[in-house]
């Protein structure tokens, strides 16, 4: 099996396991979705849903956080942890949207990315959600499952990203990415991977590894 025979072998897998593909970020207006990204680094997304409630109950619309003294943006956001910088980006974001783009996401990674706080990953999964573009979400989950797949090498996330897709089919890369996220919570997870629970044993070279080390 080639490394992109694996690749749709754990699409397909992951399917079976999780049919409904949802992101684990709470939101129902497309800005707010990047800013709960921008919060989550470094930050469980469980604790940024329970942030950005007051957030955005507080600062309701784009505008009102672009007006939102940064001093009550950084109290509320911080239990995410590294609240200064957070604060002013997400300050900064929404001046910017609302100055440069009427309000309104762009579109392309090059507009996203000119967002303060934003890179490729949170562009990424915004282009998939947001627009239902292909995308790949380079997040910690991805970067080690993957690469336990050998489905890509290394943790630069820009390197995995392009590796990922010339493996993954566009279509299947947003949803493939909220699957690796539960899935590594569930089973594939950082301390350690539970082989005997994976549905992608069979195929996975470091499953085959742990066999060998554990004299099966």
């Amino acid at each position: 099996m080639d490394r992109k025979e694996r690749a749709i072998a754990a699409v397909e897998a992951l399917k079976k396991v999780y049919p409904d593909a949802l992101c684990s970020l709470s939101y129902e207006k497309p800005y707010e979705l990047l800013i709960s990204t921008r919060l989550s680094a470094q930050c469980t997304d469980k604790r940024v849903n329970i942030v950005t409630r007051e957030l955005y109950a507080k600062y309701p619309t784009l505008q009102a956080i672009a007006d939102a003294p940064l001093e009550e943006i950084e109290e509320i956001i911080r239990p995410c942890g590294l609240f200064h910088t957070k604060a002013r980006d997400i300050k900064g974001l929404a001046e910017k949207l609302i100055r440069e783009y009427g309000g309104e996401l762009p579109d392309t990674m090059e507009g996203l990315t000119s967002l303060p706080g934003v890179g490729r990953k949170t562009a990424n999964l915004v282009l998939g959600d947001v627009f239902g573009k292909p995308c790949i979400v380079t997040d910690t989950h991805c970067i080690r499952i993957c690469g336990r797949l050998g489905l890509s090498e290394g943790k630069d996330p820009v390197k995995v990203e392009r590796q990922l897709r010339e493996v993954i089919p566009p279509d299947e890369g947003g949803a493939f990415c909220h699957r690796l996220v539960m899935f590594g919570r569930d089973v594939c997870t950082a301390r350690k991977a539970w082989c005997e629970k994976c549905p992608m044993a069979d195929f996975c070279p470091s499953a085959f590894k742990t066999e060998k080390k554990a004299g099966k």
